[in-house]
């Protein structure tokens, strides 16, 4: 949906005439993260549960690298997985239900998040059970979206905000992943876990770039839109 977003005159004061643009657009360009931030108590905590969880999740990466590529301890592995996942959603979880979102636990999720999915990749591809090319588009993806910060840095912008799209796209990946690995044995378990894998592989990778497509158009957006604003 569209509104009107209001434009800003020299003195840094809201005047009444407003600029078209999209929601998300507003909220970047006149501070209403640091708002929306502020009404659902976000904070500066560090030392919170689902602050701690995302750490465990952290660690447990190169625990999860280790046994796929040293002893090729598979089961131990997708338990590493499960509880990566478990913790991922407790973290969230709490944080809602018991106001302990935080600045920290924001950048600490999805960088966990990206690191597992880069662990995964590294080592499914070495175990040859997905091919190079898939364990390449993946991190090309993150690199992409990295080569806009700068862009954003020149309007004073950090950082995306999370996108519905990106966390589905995670979140088939997540699932596809332990399929993959235990689907590389045989008999009817492991034959159904390769399809099952590599279905929500497929509908993964496409999501995982569709949504960077929408994060550059988001941030081209922002840029023409924060210029217009500046030049009124």
């Amino acid at each position: 949906m569209q509104r009107g977003c209001p434009r800003r005159g020299h003195e840094g004061r809201v005047r009444d005439k407003a600029v078209g643009c999209h929601d998300l657009v507003c909220l970047w360009t006149f501070g209403g993260s640091r708002r929306r931030e502020e009404a659902v108590g976000v904070n500066d905590r560090v030392l919170t549960i689902p602050n701690a969880l995302s750490f465990v999740r952290l660690l447990l990466v190169p625990v999860f690298l280790w046994l796929v590529l040293g002893p090729e301890k598979d089961g131990l592995a997708l338990l590493v997985l499960m509880v990566s996942g478990i913790t991922d959603y407790l973290d969230g979880k709490l944080a809602r239900t018991f106001n302990q979102t935080s600045k920290i636990g924001a950048i600490l999720d999805p960088v966990a998040d990206r690191f597992y999915i880069l662990a995964v990749v590294i080592g499914l591809g070495f175990r040859d059970i997905i091919p190079w090319w898939l364990a390449v588009i993946l991190p090309l993806r993150d690199v992409f979206l990295f080569s806009l910060v700068p862009f954003l840095r020149t309007r004073g912008y950090s950082s995306l905000p999370v996108h519905f799209l990106g966390k589905a796209a995670t979140a088939s990946l997540l699932y596809a992943f332990p399929l993959l690995l235990l689907g590389d044995s045989t008999g009817t378990v492991a034959d159904l876990a390769n399809v099952f894998g590599w279905a929500f592989t497929i509908w993964g990778v496409a999501l995982y770039w569709w949504g960077g497509i929408l994060y550059a158009f988001q941030v081209r957006r922002l840029l023409t839109t924060t210029d217009r604003v500046v030049r009124s």
